[in-house]
């Protein structure tokens, strides 16, 4: 038997939280710490030397005999740079265990190799860390031992936001301040801010690792860039919420208790669609904490599945034609006293809070659909929208009977005055009690649907730091709220105006609202017709960043300036480029080194089969038309590998934007034109002659 333990007792142990936070320091310590993690000062630097000397200790009596600033650069992963805590040794050859509240509070990593778009020149190396004392620091513990752990933000020299953490910390004062105001127009004065929250279920799928060394494609690029289906994938839907394997089961288990020590609230796990697929989804959290969580969920998943002999795979398509990965974010802001602006109530249609917030976000969505869509590209994700297995590339709102029924009330008639109530649902059989039943059913087909009370954003890719997915919806709302409330505020009726404010906001942001099947051609039709954008691919949707309205909206809530959106739609850029090249460059490789070698090998065999069946005086037709097929495939795989490699080394030619499209529109063409003869040779070739593990070994052999 495993060993037992209580969640409750190891929940938090190796996290710096508020309980232990009281524990260690002065009263009044803590109280200025509070204060500054709310917003309301800042933190004396003699204040810092205590929390960090506190920290330290803490910290060493967990094993620690480092620290790091632990940050989240544009690379879409962490970074980490480690310091021991000793000093320099005393005159007695000893050394002390030191850490100051300057260390605490800021670090100097190298920024020259990190992604910076332009904002900073290779030579122009210094760049900071900022402690982010809303997100609590915690001890890590793996093959170097335990290292404390302290979350920052990452700017360049000159102050630019180089990371993932400083816009979104910036988004969450925006909304915070705008949110307020129409809290205040309703007539609420007690609660003192409000904090979008954040909930996101992470797919994943798992292989062994033996096989996955054996596959150069999965190794460099984190997919299969070649592949024939095996005879059976998701088709019967039988490893959906099937009965998760021992193997599984045991990774599963070591996660939960790593990420549970972290302080991550790791609460549902299941089997997912394709075989192979699982998903981990946590409780919802402040949302800056919860990109922190969730970046430290792919970390532990990453090094628990080593520790198991097997390969955690994030990438959002990993294998062609079964179920891709991806990362839905749950959606919602709540206020320091527990109201959840997202709330309807029993009876949305009387609650005019909820349906000004409603037609906000309706509003944001409408208006900036684009900056939505881009907020979920990376080349991954590429693979998935619009491929009928994650949401269509067409931003769209599901809100379903219910709140439909509502908004459709205020627009045809001017009033709403019912509410399509919760029913009953009756199972039919005399041992099962009947259910209450939710007043609206759920669309898993909608980019953007609520779900009772909050918004789900299904787009998100798997790999994806979802950051910058939450910086797009709390600025994109803050506007929203924003510009209510100017219109609003100094209103003499305030009542008759919120209600023909919302009444407006639903009558013009309707087009956006679709509860169908967003999989269907008929919706591309409708939406088309409504004059919703169809943004097909991640360079496409980059643009959407630098254009003078977004710009602007960022600018005048200070969550990023005109040159940190170029830089980013730079990197953007860059990093398409990047990941397709070492795609082609890995499948001319794979080619080139492998599978032609194979398939010659194979068919040089072969011949001499047919050769010594033709001496025998059999027939030899079955073995020559095999020959045949298989010896055509050769040639188009070798004409298809000359074609990828001269279309790589024209796309070195070009830079930026211009890269990016050639490598969307010619080199992936070319990469398709590879994979096609050599999928199809699969199925014929002699499995002891192919050089790699299969679709079915992968999927099904874990």
């Amino acid at each position: 038997m495993s060993e037992r333990f209580n969640v409750a007792d190891i929940f938090g142990e190796n996290v710096f939280n508020d309980t232990i936070m009281k524990e260690r320091l002065p009263k009044n310590v803590y109280k200025n710490l509070k204060l500054t993690m709310e917003g309301v000062q800042e933190l004396s630097l003699a204040d810092a030397d205590v929390i960090a000397n506190a920290m330290k200790d803490w910290a060493i009596e967990k094993g620690a005999t480092h620290y790091t600033h632990w940050f989240q650069p544009l690379t879409g992963t962490t970074a980490e740079k480690h310091d021991s805590f000793i000093s320099a040794p005393k005159s007695d050859g000893k050394v002390l265990m030191e850490f100051s509240g300057k260390e605490l509070i800021k670090g100097e990593p190298d920024a020259s190799s990190f992604p910076s778009g332009g904002l900073r020149a290779t030579f122009e190396a210094r760049g900071y860390t900022a402690w982010d004392c809303t997100s609590p620091a915690f001890v890590r513990e793996g093959a170097q031992g335990a290292t404390l752990c302290i979350p920052t933000a990452f700017c360049s020299y000159t102050g630019e936001a180089l990371d993932q953490k400083t816009p979104l910390l910036r988004s969450m004062d925006a909304i915070n301040e705008q949110a307020l105001r129409i809290l205040r127009l309703m007539g609420n004065t007690t609660s003192k801010k409000v904090t979008p929250s954040v909930g996101a279920e992470q797919e994943y799928f798992i292989v062994d690792r033996e096989k996955y060394l054996q596959r150069k494609d999965l190794i460099f690029s984190g997919r299969t860039l070649f592949g024939a289906m095996p005879p059976k994938g998701q088709e019967l839907d039988d490893h959906y919420f099937g009965s998760i394997r021992e193997r599984i089961a045991a990774f599963m288990k070591d996660v939960n208790e790593e990420l549970w020590k972290l302080g991550v609230s790791a609460k549902t796990q299941h089997n997912e669609v394709a075989p192979a697929q699982h998903e981990l989804a946590p409780i919802y959290a402040q949302c800056n904490i919860a990109t922190d969580n969730n970046q430290l969920m792919m970390e532990v998943m990453k090094k628990v599945a080593y520790r198991h002999g097997l390969v955690c795979l994030l990438h959002e398509k990993p294998f062609a034609g079964v179920n891709g990965s991806g990362k839905h974010n749950n959606w919602s802001i709540t206020t320091d006293d527990g109201i959840n602006m997202l709330d309807p109530g029993k009876t949305p249609h009387e609650n005019f809070q909820f349906l000004l917030v409603l037609g906000a976000i309706m509003k944001a969505v409408d208006k900036h659909a684009d900056l939505l869509r881009e907020s979920a590209s990376d080349v991954g994700n590429d693979h998935r929208l619009g491929a009928n297995e994650a949401p269509p590339a067409i931003i769209s709102m599901f809100l379903g009977e219910q709140l439909e029924d509502v908004v459709m009330q205020l627009i045809d008639k001017g009033d709403a005055t019912s509410s399509i109530q919760k029913g009953k649902l009756k199972t039919g059989a005399s041992t099962l009690p009947d259910l209450n039943k939710d007043a609206t059913d759920r669309n898993r087909t909608s980019p953007f649907a609520f779900t009772g009370n909050k918004f789900e954003f299904r787009m998100v890719g798997s790999s994806d730091s979802i950051a910058p997915a939450n910086v797009v919806l709390n600025t994109i709302v803050a506007e929203s709220f924003k510009e209510i409330a100017d219109e609003l505020e100094g209103s003499e009726d305030m009542q008759m105006a919120v209600h023909d404010m919302i009444k407006k906001l639903f009558t013009d942001h309707h087009r956006v609202v679709f509860n169908g099947n967003g999989y269907s051609d008929e919706w591309v039709a409708e939406a088309e017709r409504r004059g919703l954008p169809n943004i097909k691919s991640m360079v496409e949707a980059v643009g959407s960043l630098v254009k003078p309205e977004t710009v602007k909206m960022f600018e005048g809530f200070g969550v990023f300036t005109e040159a940190e959106l170029k830089s980013r739609a730079e990197i953007k850029y860059e990093a398409y480029s990047k990941a397709i090249n070492i795609e082609a460059k890995t499948m001319i490789d794979m080619a080139g080194k492998e599978i032609i070698p194979a398939i010659i090998s194979y068919t040089t065999e072969l011949a001499n089969s047919v050769l010594s069946v033709k001496e025998a005086g059999a027939d030899a037709s079955v073995q020559a038309d095999i020959l045949t097929e298989v010896s055509g495939y050769l040639k188009e795989m070798k004409a298809a590998s000359a074609k990828l490699a001269e279309t790589v080394a024209t796309a070195a030619t070009f830079e930026g934007k211009a890269q990016a499209e050639y490598f969307r529109d010619t080199v992936k063409v070319a990469m398709d034109e590879l994979r096609a003869p050599v999928d199809k040779a699969e199925m014929i070739v002699d499995k002891e002659f192919w050089p790699f593990p299969s679709y079915s070994e992968l999927l099904f052999e874990v």
